[in-house]
């Protein structure tokens, strides 16, 4: 699986991205799991981008940031924050919030490769082969069978399962447009107006929706940091240096093994069994990703 550009050498950091990004972005539940006790979900998002802001801030301002040449990429580069964190973030926070398992709520935003693959094509000129098709429903199969023992389709209300699908076509839509409009954006000044989009949507909708308390408990402080310093910062600029460098299509794959890899990551931390159906489950979702990944690999050493 090779994600790399063509005018750069490959570096044993650049071949492993897929696999740290992976990671990274399965931990991402370790923030729900521990700070939603004590802060509603809208409160959390905005509090969370508040302090990327303010990480950013300093570094933005004693640094030569390049920022973008045109205003129209300022919205293009606000637009895919919102969509990426507003959108997705947001949703399934609040789908959860709604009393819909995460089990489900992973299943559902589960689907967005296969949307993404499905666009590719008419949006960004891409091809989908008739093997990364079978691979990305080896994919989709192999997630419901990770998730398959913690699915309880008798909870979560129809409101809390549609929130869970607009999460689904944000990140499908994010991850689209992202690609076409913001794939050379400056990381920094990039993420730094994402960051300020994302925080005054959730700043906005939380003073709407919630009441804003805030219990600052060591596990919500955990949380916090962790979501701020390993997702915003970490996960999210590999995922943009992906796209960068890969199709929209492969990319988006990669988020087939983020399941599986919470599952062994729930294992280790909270003790969560793994059966037999989700240990085979993550072997056909590997199977998938390798089989959406393996033409361009050939492409690269022909």
């Amino acid at each position: 699986m090779k994600f790399t550009a063509a005018t750069s050498p490959e570096t044993p950091f650049l071949m492993a991205m897929p696999i740290i990004f992976v990671f990274l972005w399965s931990t991402g539940f370790i923030g729900a799991k521990l700070g939603l006790p004590y802060v509603e979900p809208l409160t959390f998002l905005a509090t969370r981008f508040g302090i990327c802001f303010l990480i950013m801030l300093p570094v933005i301002l004693f640094t030569k940031t390049k920022w973008p040449a045109r205003w129209q990429d300022f919205g293009h580069i606000s637009v895919s924050g919102l969509l990426m964190h507003g959108g997705y973030l947001g949703f399934v926070f609040l789908s959860i919030d709604q009393g819909v398992p995460a089990g489900i709520s992973s299943l559902i935003v589960g689907i967005q490769p296969l949307i993404v693959a499905a666009l590719a094509g008419v949006l960004l000129g891409e091809t989908v082969s008739r093997r990364q098709w079978i691979g990305l429903l080896l994919g989709l199969v192999g997630v419901f069978m990770v998730v398959f023992n913690k699915l309880s389709l008798g909870q979560g209300t129809t409101f809390g399962m549609s929130l869970s699908f607009i999460a689904l076509f944000s990140i499908a839509i994010g991850t689209l447009y992202q690609k076409k409009f913001c794939a050379q954006m400056n990381l920094k000044s990039g993420n730094f107006i994402q960051f300020i989009a994302a925080g005054l949507y959730f700043y906005a909708m939380s003073l709407i929706f919630e009441d804003g308390n805030i219990v600052w408990h060591g596990e919500l402080v955990f949380a916090m940091g962790w979501l701020v310093v390993v997702l915003s910062f970490g996960a999210v600029t590999l995922l943009y240096l992906l796209l960068r460098t890969g199709a929209a299509a492969n990319v988006s794959s990669l988020f087939y093994l983020t399941p599986p890899c919470t599952a062994i990551v729930a294992y280790f931390l909270f003790d969560e069994t793994l059966g037999p159906v989700s240990l085979l489950g993550m072997a056909v979702a590997v199977v998938g990703v390798a089989l959406v990944n393996l033409k361009a690999k050939k492409a690269k050493t022909a």
